[in-house]
């Protein structure tokens, strides 16, 4: 039976947690609010004990700040700290300093490892230390291990719990070894079959090995394996799971031995936040920005490319100060111009976009530049033409000028195809000089778009009015 989301937790029958469009309940975060100024302990558990650790979270960053370590605090043994995985940099780091190192230790044990170092990368070394100074040896050097690996690695994004059997054993025993292990993972899809130095060899599905016969040798159920390097970027991991439809692939060193594994559920937050990473890198947002952050540094961190952008507007003012005197003559250019300008803006940054996601795709690359740049070539001819035709006709019903229509007409289709090459060449050229086009792109299309429209407008403005 499907679970409705807007049911009331632990059997509350007056507060539903989520509303018709799947948002938290008004009501319900105000009776949380009500319990937690009431400093009730029971009635905080009742309604928010038992809560997703996707609803807890979005409650964490619904209510005040000063609220949440109360909140973690009444909720005692009931707080489900994978909820701290699902909430913003920003937030997680807050909360966490508002707690014991020794009860976030005790926490973070009964999390998967994965689940653990995400909580803790994000704070200080010292931050850090002090926390795992509070675990078992053990525990200790299993995290201290995941977070030397680099950010946004896959030995970051790996839980270290797994089930490793080897090729000679059946699936008897392979049955029998996972009913009596206390140490196996909560959730797991797969068997990974390797040899005695470690090396993943193959890999048993959970439906293959119930159906087979206990006898069965686990070598002849193993299907092919595709692993991943623990220094591998979790982007290039995402693409494996993508290209060959993975639940989940082991993590090798640099010698090929397992060291845990990355699971599916992980992806799909990878693939969320590199697209995310992309989409405000495309609009000059720094990836690092949160909704919790405050304005000075929300400020301070798009700064520096509203600097870029502002170089870019003084270039493209320069160009029409060339023209100043064209400008004067016939105020018809100053009010067309800005048209030719926006146009080829629009549509450079239509073809950067399509070039920055297939570059981050994979899509695009040395085999198949010369094409892609060629039909971006005929799409910008296509549509110059066309809005070239458009332009030329209302240029000519708006002022009575024939020949005005004919100059816009001719620097519509000049920056349409600027913009086509433009759109697709700034983001090649970067790619190769190990720059993100994600990040830089727009400055440099915008550039281009702006300063050929305006020296194509105003250059064939002076040239032909010049010669007539």
């Amino acid at each position: 039976m499907a679970i409705d989301p807007t049911s009331p937790p632990h059997g509350d029958t007056d507060i539903a947690v989520r509303d018709e469009r799947g948002d938290l309940a008004a009501d319900f975060v105000a009776a949380i609010d009500a319990a937690l100024q009431a400093d009730d302990s029971t009635r905080v558990r009742e309604l928010a004990g038992d809560l997703h650790e996707s609803d807890l979270a979005d409650l964490i960053e619904t209510i005040d700040a000063d609220a949440r370590p109360k909140l973690v605090r009444l909720l005692g043994d009931d707080f489900d700290f994978t909820a701290l995985t699902e909430l913003d940099e920003t937030i997680r780091a807050q909360l966490l300093l508002e707690l014991s190192p020794s009860a976030v230790a005790e926490a973070v044990l009964d999390l998967e490892s994965d689940d653990a170092v995400a909580i803790l990368e994000d704070l200080e070394p010292d931050e850090q230390a002090a926390i795992l100074a509070e675990m078992p040896a053990t525990n200790r050097l299993a995290l201290a291990r995941s977070l030397e690996y680099p950010e946004e690695s896959a030995g970051r994004l790996m839980q270290t719990d797994f089930i490793a059997v080897p090729p000679f054993w059946n699936v008897g025993q392979a049955i029998d070894h996972m009913r009596e292990a206390t140490d196996l993972p909560d959730e797991f899809y797969e068997l990974f079959v390797v040899d005695p130095t470690y090396r993943p060899i193959g890999t048993v599905a959970l439906n293959r090995l119930l159906r087979a016969k206990r006898p069965t040798v686990i070598a002849d159920l193993a299907e092919e394996i595709h692993t991943v390097s623990a220094t591998d970027d979790q982007e290039d991991v995402a693409r494996v799971f993508e290209r060959y439809n993975l639940v989940s692939a082991p993590v090798v060193d640099d010698a090929g031995r397992m060291l845990g594994v990355v699971t599916i559920d992980d992806v799909v937050d990878v693939i969320e936040e590199e697209a995310d990473e992309d989409l405000r890198a495309l609009a000059g947002v720094g990836s690092e920005e949160e909704l919790s952050d405050n304005f000075w540094t929300i400020a301070r961190g798009r700064f520096a490319w509203l600097v870029v952008n502002l170089g870019t507007a003084i270039v493209a003012s320069l160009v029409i100060g060339l023209f100043q005197d064209q400008l004067q003559q016939m105020v018809a250019l100053a009010v067309l111009m800005p048209i030719v300008a926006s146009q080829g803006g629009n549509a450079g940054i239509q073809t950067m976009t399509v070039a920055v996601r297939a570059l981050a795709t994979r899509d695009l690359g040395p085999h198949n530049a010369l094409r892609i740049i060629g039909r971006e070539l005929a799409v910008g001819i296509l549509n110059g033409l066309a809005f070239a035709i458009i332009m030329g006709a209302v240029a000519y019903v708006w002022f009575r000028v024939p020949d005005l229509g004919i100059v816009i007409a001719l620097a519509m289709l000049t920056n349409l195809v600027a913009a086509a090459l433009g759109g697709i060449l700034v983001p090649l050229v970067l790619d190769r000089l190990k720059a993100d086009p994600a990040v830089s792109s727009s400055a440099f299309v915008t550039t281009v778009t702006d300063v050929v429209g305006f020296f194509a407008f105003l250059g064939i403005a002076a040239w032909w009015f010049g010669l007539r």
